[in-house]
């Protein structure tokens, strides 16, 4: 089995909740494996810190409702728990296949036939909390509600209103979460900021241990999080047949860190081997490289330090004009642009491979988007991707690699694919291999 902790909407107190008890149970010697459901990067940085093991994405647009149960089933063996983190509302997907709430954590649980641990913000709540919960159980008769965790309480006084309240619903109470429980979190314009920049987390991350000592009821918990089955699959990530073994450069920093795990899995599971580089501060390129991956991350906000590294940007710059096969999405295609202007209209040069300035707005481009191929590795393939920036670019590309309604997405200049759209492998291991492969 496996538990999966849910909100009635963003902000509710997901993660902290989350987060607590992956702290808790892992200083107890346990292995827990945590999932996020959706195409988040950064919930999933501060699972796999806090709990010494990588975090699974579970999105069924990205990839596949096949692809999501046997991802659950295969990294759910030999662990001795398991636990998911939704995302947004309970019901908070899109309408598509006849699926009003796909992709949403309420989809994933009939997915997975688990059970649902509701989070409700109780600061502004009393005896109303029964309708929520009632609500929320009762919506959807196959959802199983397990119980309810109470964030935010005031006082005694407060729990035994919301205690009074719930009685009669006869749902659990399996967690209570004081109000100087609280646990922040520093944010930026893209959503958190990642683990490795915030100088407190030892102190953040012993905090959420004594929350999950104190805070729940264990003896109710424990049953729902165990994993019983020990079988999975043969293997999940797909074959790609390579011509040959390969060594890619990954671009892992501070600016660049936006990566699925399976994404990195699925290469390595085909005899890639990944070399950590750094555009932030290496002046070359790893040695006998035969492709770069540069992922997404916040290169606007260390876009001083990347312009500073004029050697690291001559030395990419000159290894994509000789024709070494590159993947970049998102904060990879702003680092190859001419320039990034930040929110305070500072220029910075970066790599110059795209004809193109990447400009920070306030304008948010967030969303599932499904995308055609249109150039010749891949015409015609139908992908879902996603999107989530507040860039912009001057122009618009000359060779681009997607048709998105109808507009024009990525570039291809050489053998460099660059776009604003993040792809998860385990949906088009094929384009992977159009992608990275050495031709």
């Amino acid at each position: 089995m496996g538990l999966i902790i849910a909100g009635c909407r963003s902000g509710e107190g997901k993660t902290t909740v989350t987060l607590a008890i992956l702290a808790y149970l892992t200083r107890q010697g346990a292995t827990v494996q945590s999932f996020k459901v959706g195409p988040d990067y950064i919930d999933p940085m501060f699972h796999s810190l806090v709990s010494d093991r990588p975090c699974r994405n579970l999105d069924p647009v990205l990839t596949s409702c096949d692809y999501v149960q046997n991802c659950f089933t295969y990294h759910s063996c030999d662990v001795d728990y398991a636990l998911i983190e939704g995302v947004m509302g309970l019901f908070d997907g899109i309408s598509y296949n006849k699926i009003t709430d796909f992709a949403s954590t309420a989809h994933i649980a009939r997915l997975l036939d688990l059970p649902v641990l509701l989070v409700i913000d109780c600061s502004r709540l009393s005896g109303s909390i029964a309708a929520i919960a009632h609500g929320y159980r009762s919506f959807d008769s196959r959802i199983k509600l397990a119980g309810v965790i109470l964030n935010r309480v005031g006082s005694d006084r407060h729990l035994e209103l919301l205690t009074n309240a719930l009685q009669p619903l006869n749902l659990p109470i399996l967690g209570v979460l004081r109000r100087e429980d609280s646990v922040t979190f520093p944010s930026r314009h893209l959503g958190l900021v990642i683990p490795s920049e915030i100088p407190q987390f030892t102190e953040i991350s012993n905090k959420l241990t004594a929350i999950g000592q104190s805070c729940f009821d264990w003896s109710q918990l424990l049953p729902l999080m165990s994993v019983k089955s020990k079988t999975s699959p043969q293997s999940l990530f797909p074959s790609i047949p390579w011509k040959q073994r390969q060594r890619l450069a990954i671009a892992r920093d501070q600016a660049f860190n936006f990566y699925y795990q399976d994404n990195l899995d699925i290469l390595t599971a085909n005899g890639v081997k990944l070399i950590p580089w750094s555009p932030l501060k290496e002046e070359k390129l790893p040695p006998d490289i035969q492709g770069i991956y540069l992922g997404g991350g916040y290169p606007e906000v260390f876009a001083s330090q990347l312009a500073e590294n004029q050697a690291g940007k001559n030395a990419l710059k000159q290894a994509i004009q000789q024709g070494l096969p590159t993947y970049a999405e998102c904060g990879g295609l702003m680092y190859l642009s001419e320039e990034i202007i930040d929110f305070n209209q500072n220029h910075w040069s970066m790599v110059g491979i795209l004809p193109t300035t990447a400009i920070m707005t306030q304008k948010l481009t967030l969303g599932y988007r499904q995308a055609q191929g249109i150039i010749t590795d891949f015409k015609d393939d139908q992908v879902w991707g996603h999107q989530f920036h507040r860039s912009q670019l001057t122009t618009s590309p000359r060779q681009p690699v997607w048709r998105i309604n109808h507009t024009y997405e990525g570039w291809r200049i050489n053998k460099v694919y660059a776009s604003y759209l993040h792809l998860h492998f385990g949906g088009y291991p094929h384009i992977v291999q159009e992608f990275l492969i050495t031709k």
